[in-house]
């Protein structure tokens, strides 16, 4: 013990052991840097649709999925040659009236007197996959739906780009709206949520888990 204390002592090594220190801190500050920079685009790159059933139980989460769809109907209608976030906002938060009127008036063909609260703003979102494109846990800009007590299980999607049929049909992203999430993105952010090699996948590991160190955060500090 006593040699190594000594070992350790040593100018030099003081010397080395600072250097691999300042190393070490330097490419801690670039991986931060890095995740805060590609989460960042990514989150302003899309808009998310988030649905909150009234419970868990089979009826209720049954018509969360009717609502869903309604919306996702009604969106098509009005929102189906979007081409950006920020005209998918606009238009959103220009019918916010009318996707509440959708809502409820589904929930009432349906038998169900729930209310519904219709929000826009930034929310909490976990890890998903959409096709063969994954985005990271984080805040997103997103249309929340609670429906009745909002105490159930949620379905989340994206709206812009339209992912969020992919849930429902095939599994498989249409062409339309990748090429739609690589104008909004750089080529490096586009890859690591859609690039399946090593590269890609540690990269993605590296944001993800970042990320959730800042709900983490998030969440102490609220």
């Amino acid at each position: 013990m006593r040699k190594f204390l000594n070992i350790i002592c040593n100018s030099n090594v003081k010397h080395y052991i600072f250097i691999l220190f300042l190393l070490i801190l330097y490419i801690l500050v670039c991986a931060f840097s890095y995740v805060n920079a590609v989460s960042t685009d990514i989150s302003n790159s899309v808009f998310r649709l988030h649905v909150i059933a009234n419970s868990d139980s089979v009826e209720d989460q049954n018509l969360k999925y009717i609502v869903r769809d309604s919306v996702l109907e009604y969106m098509n209608e009005i929102a189906k040659n979007a081409t950006s976030k920020d005209e998918i906002v606009s238009i959103i938060s220009e019918h916010k009236d009318d996707f509440y009127d959708v809502a409820i008036n589904t929930i009432r063909e349906q038998g169900y007197d729930y209310d519904v609260n219709i929000n826009i703003g930034n929310f909490e979102f976990p890890t998903k996959t959409y096709g063969d494109i994954s985005l990271p846990a984080g805040f997103y800009d997103a249309l929340r739906i609670e429906i009745g007590n909002a105490h159930g299980k949620n379905w989340w999607c994206v709206m812009f780009p339209p992912l969020c049929f992919v849930d429902v049909t095939s599994g498989v992203v249409d062409e339309d709206s990748k090429e739609l999430m690589q104008e909004n993105l750089t080529e490096e952010e586009y890859s690591v949520i859609s690039d399946d090699s090593t590269e890609f996948k540690l990269k993605f590991k590296l944001i993800e888990m970042l990320q959730n160190v800042n709900i983490f955060t998030a969440k102490l500090d609220g």
